[in-house]
């Protein structure tokens, strides 16, 4: 132990251990956080739920972040609802008929046309759902009709999709374009924006006593949230957080179960020796030339696809690997030691010879090694995921590359959904390799003074 705390002491001296000690510890904080704040049942949910539940964010859009290096900004989602709106025009038609008027109102100050125009609904009725009468009032006072829709349970109005707007209103123009285009650009090749105050007026008359009806109006903008969209509406933030304890833990564990249970079954096979030793050996050699990505191609493709049972593989082909021959290499040398006779003469037993005092006098020689096959096993786990052996439930940076590929992401100029997992995958592998490379100094007598 005096040993350990001596060479992690030393690490200090070592900028390439210190800084990669420092972005491991971020990955284990941003990992604490997404377990924290999107628990695991949540995080599937959102990452397997349908469109519904994104339906505020825009397709394909940038991270907002992207606007503070435009001078120009693009626009941002505007949310607008007439429940948040306390006071309302109230008309009684009859004993059963009222109106209701609410208007929605917000600023519009840049210069790129949003992407969508929708209006969801939310009609609580018993047989007869409630009408709206739609009205787009501009900035320069001119006023649009849109359409009189019922405002069904969940329901939804896309302007963007309206044919009728866009070839009788408009002319031909989409309606996303017309809606906030200066009257005089509006059928030149390149429409202005007209930038002002915009309303939407919305009717809301009902036909029961006690029936109500509200509207959202959902102006998409062209970026959204802190790591962007994909082609679902997905917050790309809930996968780029999630992947982190995803692959942290991949990466561990199969570090851990793949070099501890290696190491005693060489230590083992060394102490006992005889056909023990010869049937590791042998193990360890045909092991060796089984084609192991095949294999677990194989398995993912035709039997599963669960991340934890692809570790349990993993695990189980990487311990008779090659480390188990240098392993028992080391333990030749320790099994001849002068102190392993002296144990042998006190009368140790053989448990705990290997226990005691074989297996922790090499142990510190391994740390290196252990470390830098962390990130080894995370791109492994990725690597599986792209290729689309990943597991479909849960929100990893191996997925997420795999659905960017699947839609032409490079190709498109979606470059934030590549290059986002891309740059964490980078950064996890050289943050554990920078540290890797500075224990080997530390504990090989050999590279202390490169």
């Amino acid at each position: 132990m005096r040993r350990l705390r001596n060479a992690f002491a030393t690490l200090k001296q070592y900028p390439s251990a210190v800084g990669g000690l420092a972005v491991i510890a971020l990955l284990i904080a941003l990992s604490i956080y997404a377990v924290i704040s999107i628990p695991h049942d949540k995080a599937v949910f959102l990452w397997r739920g349908s469109e519904d539940v994104w339906a505020e964010n825009p397709k394909y859009a940038p991270p907002v972040w992207i606007n503070l290096f435009r001078s120009d900004k693009l626009p941002e989602t505007v949310v607008r609802d007439t429940a948040d709106i306390p006071d309302k025009e109230q008309e009684a038609i009859s004993s059963t008929i009222a109106r209701t008027t609410a208007t929605l109102e917000f600023e519009y100050p840049y210069k790129y046309f949003p992407n969508e125009i929708t209006i969801f609904f939310d009609g609580d009725y018993s047989t007869r759902a409630p009408q709206a009468a739609l009205t787009w009032i501009t900035p320069d006072g001119r006023e649009i009709r849109l359409k009189t829709v019922s405002a069904t349970r969940n329901g939804r109005y896309s302007v963007g999709t309206d044919r009728e707007l866009e070839r009788v209103t408009f002319g031909g123009v989409r309606p996303a374009i017309g809606l906030f285009a200066d009257p005089g650009t509006l059928h030149d090749p390149k429409p202005a924006v007209l930038q002002g105050t915009y309303k939407l007026r919305v009717q809301m008359t009902t036909f029961e006593e006690g029936s109500t009806g509200d509207a959202k109006l959902v102006v998409f903008g062209q970026v959204a949230g802190l790591a962007g969209t994909d082609h679902r509406r997905r917050d790309l933030t809930v996968g780029l957080l999630w992947g982190a304890p995803i692959a942290l833990s991949f990466g561990l564990l199969a570090a851990v179960g793949a070099t501890a249970i290696s190491f005693v079954i060489a230590g083992i096979g060394t102490w006992y020796g005889g056909w023990i030793d010869a049937a590791i050996q042998r193990i360890t050699e045909v092991n060796m030339q089984l084609p192991f990505l095949p294999i677990l191609i194989l398995l993912g493709t035709f039997y599963t696809s669960s991340i934890w049972l692809l570790l349990a593989v993993i695990v189980a082909l990487s311990i008779f690997g090659a480390q188990i021959k240098t392993y028992r290499a080391m333990f030749m040398q320790v099994k001849n030691s002068p102190y392993i006779e002296a144990a042998r003469a006190y009368g140790a037993g053989n448990f705990r010879i290997i226990t005691r005092y074989m297996i922790p006098r090499i142990a510190p020689v391994l740390i290196p090694g252990f470390v830098i096959s962390i990130p080894t096993y995370v791109f492994l786990e990725a690597s599986l995921a792209l290729l689309g052996l990943g597991d479909p439930t849960l929100p990893t940076w191996g997925k997420m590359l795999n659905d960017a590929y699947d839609n032409g992401a490079l190709y498109k100029g979606y470059y934030w959904w590549v290059m986002e997992p891309a740059v964490l995958l980078v950064v996890t592998g050289l943050a554990f390799s920078m540290l890797g490379f500075a224990l080997d100094r530390v504990f090989n007598p050999r590279l202390r003074g490169l």
